[in-house]
């Protein structure tokens, strides 16, 4: 009952610092405007403003929520509150050309004609308007359901103006009424809509979808291999203890874990990589891998895989073996197994049929964040080999300041995190003995 509480809570965090953070899309778009105008300008013409235009921004501004206040963007996002889309507009003015004939046009200075974006439809807009729109077909008035209308004021367009350049009211120009017709469309978060990205204009959860796989790739073989050799070589190493083999095995462990991942990749990539050529430095398959047979694809890809799987696995290995040979020497320690081992029971039955399992449940309560792991993936790691897997969209998201594309992958890890809590609470209750659900 926690999880959706919990959930709502940290996205609505995140999506309000989201707002205050700098680089909005609204203002890289800005950046890039005034950069190509500066770029294209001609030194005789000065009189050319760099940046976007009032319009321009407002689109902006409607497209990704900017022109709300938090709690309604908030609850638009989430796709429970509905969002203006298709949105056309045009100023009322006392004097406009008339493109539709005077028979309907009554009262010029409280009408607008509104042509919608990508129809070239007209919409015939009254000052006083309110509701469905009117279609103009062949100088005939058509009432359309689907299509509202709203008038912005002077007022309304200068507290606008004012909010997005953090400005007095009264500083703002002078403007008309403005007729404003649109569709009324829920779309959002329970509708598994999260946006399109600002860098890309992709949608986010086609970009989340494309890099799933990887992640789950590299999350699945590095659970494998951590699991099926940490767990037995903790074992021997309790087994074994303060002998040459546990020895040995500490130090290549804890060498291994005192190095950071993403450092380690740099190490490979340049001794193993650039100097040696042993291994591919980039990406997880060849140019024109796609033209080659099914075994040498599987050989290539297994080729890319072999550096950045190491740098996966490295500081696993440390935590996962180390706890496994701490817990079962406590629990081989313990009453029980002396009593066990006295009565006649063997050793061996002794160490895998009462320590272990006891041994095993601190390690349970982690295995529910493996599917976090799934699809996490690393951020540094994948940014090293460059692999285009979800960790690597998280760091440009956030390096690109792609809002959409950062609630979006938030809201992925956070509710894996949350089902990766509750597996582990169930995977506990089935191990250990004293713990039951009813």
């Amino acid at each position: 009952m926690l999880v959706p509480i919990t959930l709502l809570g940290v996205t609505l965090i995140v999506f309000t610092l989201t707002r205050f953070m700098p680089g909005s899309p609204i203002e890289r778009a800005m950046q890039r405007a005034a950069q190509s105008d500066e770029n294209t300008k001609s030194s005789s013409d000065n009189q050319n403003q760099a940046g976007l235009s009032d319009e321009d921004l407002e689109v902006l501004e409607e497209e990704y929520g900017y022109d709300k206040p938090i709690p309604v963007a908030y609850i638009q996002w989430l796709g429970l509150w509905p969002r203006e889309r298709q949105i056309s507009k045009a100023e009322i003015r006392a004097q406009r050309e008339d493109v539709i004939g005077h028979k309907l046009i009554e009262d010029p200075e409280n009408e607008a004609l509104v042509v919608l974006k990508g129809s070239g439809r007209q919409v015939l807009v009254n000052k006083k308007a309110l509701g469905d729109a009117v279609f103009v077909d062949n100088g005939q008035k058509i009432t359309e359901a689907g299509w509202q209308v709203r008038i912005e004021s002077p007022e309304d367009r200068a507290q606008r103006w004012a909010r997005r350049n953090e400005q007095p009211a009264a500083s703002a120009p002078a403007k008309p009424y403005r007729a404003v017709v649109y569709k009324e469309r829920i779309s959002g978060l329970f509708q598994g809509d999260l946006g399109r990205s600002s860098t890309y204009q992709d949608k986010v959860s086609d970009m989340i979808l494309e890099r799933i796989p990887i992640a789950v790739y590299f999350g699945l073989l590095s659970t494998i291999i951590i699991y099926s050799v940490c767990i037995p070589l903790g074992i021997l190493k309790a087994i074994k203890h303060r002998t040459f083999i546990d020895n040995a095995s500490s130090v290549l462990v804890f060498v291994g874990y005192s190095i950071p991942g993403f450092a380690l990749g740099a190490l490979l990539l340049v001794y193993l990589g650039a100097r040696m050529g042993w291994f591919p430095l980039f990406g997880l398959t060849s140019p024109g891998a796609e033209d080659l047979s099914r075994w040498e694809q599987i050989k290539d890809l297994a080729h890319h895989t072999v550096l950045p799987l190491s740098c996966y696995i490295v500081g696993g290995f440390a935590y996962t073996t180390m706890m496994m040979k701490n817990n079962l020497m406590d629990n081989l320690a313990a009453d029980y197994v002396r009593t066990a081992v006295s009565k006649g029971v063997s050793f061996r039955w002794a160490v895998f049929k009462h320590a272990f399992r006891n041994s095993f449940i601190p390690i349970a309560t982690s295995l529910g964040g493996l599917v976090t792991i799934f699809v996490s993936g690393s951020m540094l790691v994948e940014t090293v080999f460059d692999i285009q897997g979800f960790g690597l969209l998280q760091f440009q998201a956030i390096m690109d300041r792609d809002n959409s594309v950062i609630m979006g992958t938030l809201t992925i890890a956070a509710f894996l995190m949350l089902i990766g809590n509750i597996l582990s609470d169930i995977i506990v209750a089935m191990i250990d003995p004293r713990i039951k659900f009813h």
